[in-house]
C-alpha cells in the first residue's frame, strides 16, 4: 500500500476524538486541568501552591494567582540552569526564544517533551487529518513538505539545556512520518542568518516537488518572490504544479490573501489557518474557507478567559472558565499547560464566533491596540478594514503599522498615523484613506463616536512608505524572519517614530502622505 495511503487510514483515526470534545468540551477541559494538577502535584511550585489540596477548579483560582512571563520568569531561569522538577516533573531542556511583541526582550518559553508530543506535534497530525477529511483523494504525501520556519539555529544554554526558535526546537525534534518528506535539509532549515537562509532554502526546494507550504505569511511570501526572481517564473505553479495547501499562522492572512491568489493561480488551491504559538498549540481551521478556528481542548492545555472590558492583568478579577463565555466578546486568554505555564496571561485577544463547538477568530493583543482617545480600536477591527480598502481600491498591502497622533497643546485633534508599504499602491490615496475610514467606522462604535464631526480624532494619516522598509527596519533591529512580527498597533508613538526615523536616515525624501 502506497505510504500516502497508509499515511490517510492512520491520520483519520484521530478524528473521532476530536468529535468527543466538540460534544463534551467541557468534560475534556475538566480532565485537562485534574491531569495537569495531579501531574504537577510533587513539583516546586505544586508544593508552593498546596496543588495536593486542590480539588475544584474554584481551588485553583484562589491558590494559584494569576502570572505574567516576568512572574515565572526566575523559575525558568533555574530551569535553564538545569534544575528540574521546578514547573513541571520530566525533564526539560528545551526553550523556545520568543522575541515578544511589545518589547526587544526575549522570553524563553520551557518546551516539554509532553508540551512537543501531546501539543504542537498533535496540532499538525490533527490539521493534516482534517485536511485529508475534506479531501479524501489529495495526495499530500506523495510531495515534499516546506516549513518557512525561524532563523534561530539551536545554542547551548547549559549543559543539556538549548534554545531556539520554536519551529528549529520543532525541526530538530521532527517524528519520522514528517520528517521523511521536509525539505530543505535541516543544515539550511536550521541557519540562523535570515538572508542567507532565504537564499539557501529558495535555491535548494526550486526543483523539490512541493505540495505543502507552511509558515507566517509574510515571511513566506519574500520567500515566494525570491524564488521568482530565481527562476523567472510568472507564478509559483510554474516552479511547483503541485502545491496544494499552505497551512499559515503567526498574523492574519487578510492583508496577503490577493497577493498569494496572484502568485499560487489555481482556484482550488487550499488555506488553512492555524493559532500556534511558543506557549501552545491553540487552534486549526477546521472547515474549508470559514474564518474561524476550532478551540483544540485536549493538548494538555487548560483554558481561562478574561472579558477584555474587566481585564487589569495580573489584577483581574473576572475569569472565566470556557463553560461561561459568550460569542462575539474580546477575551484575553489564561492558560495551564503541560509545558509548566500555569495561569499565564498570554497576550492574546479571542473572540467565539460559535460556542457548540468552540470557535474563534483571533481578535489582536492585550498590549496591542490604541485607546489614545478611547476608541478602542484593536487588530481585528484593522485587518478587516484594511481588507474592505484594498478590495475598493484594487490595492494590495505588504506591510503596516499603526499608531497615535497626539492632541498638542493647541488643542488640534488627534489622529491615527499609518504607515503601510504596498505592494500595490491606491490609485487614489484619499478615496482609500476614506474607504478605511468609513471601514474603521462600521466595524468599532467607540471609533465611530471619536470621528465624529471631527471634533477627537481626524481622518487617518496615511504615509505610503517604499518597498522594502519594514524588511530593512526589522533587519537593523536584529528581528527578521521566523516568529518575528512588524507590530501592528501601539498605544504609543514608539514604533511609528522608530520606522520614521530610520526611513528619515536612509532617504529623507520618500516618505509620502
Amino acid at each position: 500500500m502506497p505510504f500516502n495511503s497508509i499515511f490517510s487510514w492512520l491520520i483519520k483515526k484521530r478524528l473521532h476524538q476530536i468529535d468527543l470534545f466538540r460534544k463534551y468540551p467541557v468534560d475534556v477541559q475538566d480532565e485537562v486541568f485534574i491531569k495537569l494538577i495531579e501531574t504537577a502535584r510533587g513539583t516546586e511550585w505544586g508544593l508552593k501552591h498546596g496543588f495536593k489540596d486542590i480539588r475544584s477548579y474554584q481551588d485553583f483560582q484562589n491558590q494559584v494567582p494569576l502570572q505574567t512571563y516576568d512572574d515565572l520568569k526566575p523559575y525558568i531561569e533555574r530551569t535553564m540552569r538545569n534544575e528540574q522538577n521546578i514547573l513541571w516533573p520530566t525533564e526539560v531542556k528545551w526553550f523556545a526564544k520568543s522575541s515578544g511583541t511589545t518589547s526587544g526582550k526575549s522570553k524563553f518559553i520551557p518546551v516539554t517533551k509532553e508540551a512537543l508530543e501531546d501539543c504542537h506535534y498533535k496540532g499538525g497530525k490533527d490539521l493534516l487529518g482534517m485536511y485529508y477529511h475534506h479531501h479524501p483523494t489529495t495526495k499530500l504525501f506523495n510531495g515534499k513538505h516546506l516549513i518557512v520556519g525561524g532563523s534561530s539555529e539551536i545554542n547551548t544554554l547549559s549543559d543539556g539545556s538549548y534554545t531556539g526558535d520554536l519551529s528549529a526546537i520543532i525541526m530538530k525534534n521532527l517524528p519520522w512520518w514528517c520528517e521523511i518528506r521536509r525539505t530543505p535539509k535541516k543544515k539550511i532549515a536550521l541557519m540562523d542568518d535570515w538572508e542567507e537562509k532565504l537564499d539557501a532554502m529558495a535555491h535548494s526546494t526550486i526543483n523539490q516537488d512541493v505540495h505543502i507550504l507552511a509558515g507566517v505569511p509574510s515571511w513566506s511570501l519574500v520567500l515566494l518572490n525570491r524564488i521568482l526572481d530565481i527562476t523567472g517564473a510568472d507564478n509559483i505553479l510554474e516552479v511547483w504544479p503541485r502545491l496544494e495547501l499552505f497551512m499559515h499562522g503567526g498574523v492574519s492572512f487578510g492583508p496577503y490573501k490577493s497577493q498569494y491568489e496572484k502568485l499560487i493561480p489555481r482556484t482550488d488551491m487550499n488555506y488553512v489557518e492555524t493559532y500556534n504559538a511558543s506557549e501552545g498549540f491553540f487552534g486549526i481551521q477546521d472547515q474549508p474557507g470559514v474564518n474561524e478556528m476550532l478551540l483544540m481542548l485536549d493538548y494538555g492545555i487548560f483554558f481561562e478567559f478574561i472579558p477584555m472590558e474587566d481585564y487589569d492583568g495580573v489584577n483581574s478579577k473576572k475569569v472565566l472558565t470556557l463553560g461561561e463565555v459568550e460569542k462575539d466578546v474580546n477575551y484575553a486568554i489564561v492558560i495551564s499547560t503541560n509545558g509548566g505555564l500555569w495561569r499565564y496571561l498570554l497576550g492574546d485577544t479571542i473572540k467565539f464566533t460559535s460556542i457548540a463547538p468552540y470557535r474563534i477568530q483571533i481578535s489582536g493583543r492585550t498590549k496591542f491596540f490604541i485607546n489614545a482617545f478611547g476608541e478602542e480600536l484593536i487588530v481585528d477591527n484593522v485587518e478587516k478594514a484594511l481588507e474592505v480598502a484594498c478590495d475598493r481600491t484594487h490595492s494590495a498591502i505588504s506591510e503596516y503599522s499603526v499608531g497615535p497622533v497626539f492632541m498638542d497643546a493647541k488643542g488640534d485633534q488627534g489622529a491615527h498615523e499609518w504607515l503601510i508599504e504596498f505592494k500595490t499602491a491606491p490609485e487614489d490615496m484619499s478615496f482609500f484613506t476614506e474607504i478605511l475610514d468609513n471601514a474603521l467606522k462600521s466595524l468599532n462604535s467607540d471609533y465611530e463616536a471619536k470621528r465624529s464631526g471631527n471634533f477627537i480624532l481626524k481622518e487617518p494619516i496615511i504615509r505610503s512608505l517604499p518597498t522594502g522598509t519594514f524588511y530593512d527596519w526589522m533587519k537593523k533591529r536584529g528581528k527578521l524572519g521566523g516568529q518575528n512580527k512588524v507590530p501592528r498597533l501601539s498605544n504609543n508613538r514608539d514604533h511609528i517614530d522608530s520606522i520614521l526615523e530610520f526611513l528619515k536616515e536612509r532617504m529623507p525624501s520618500e516618505v509620502k502622505q
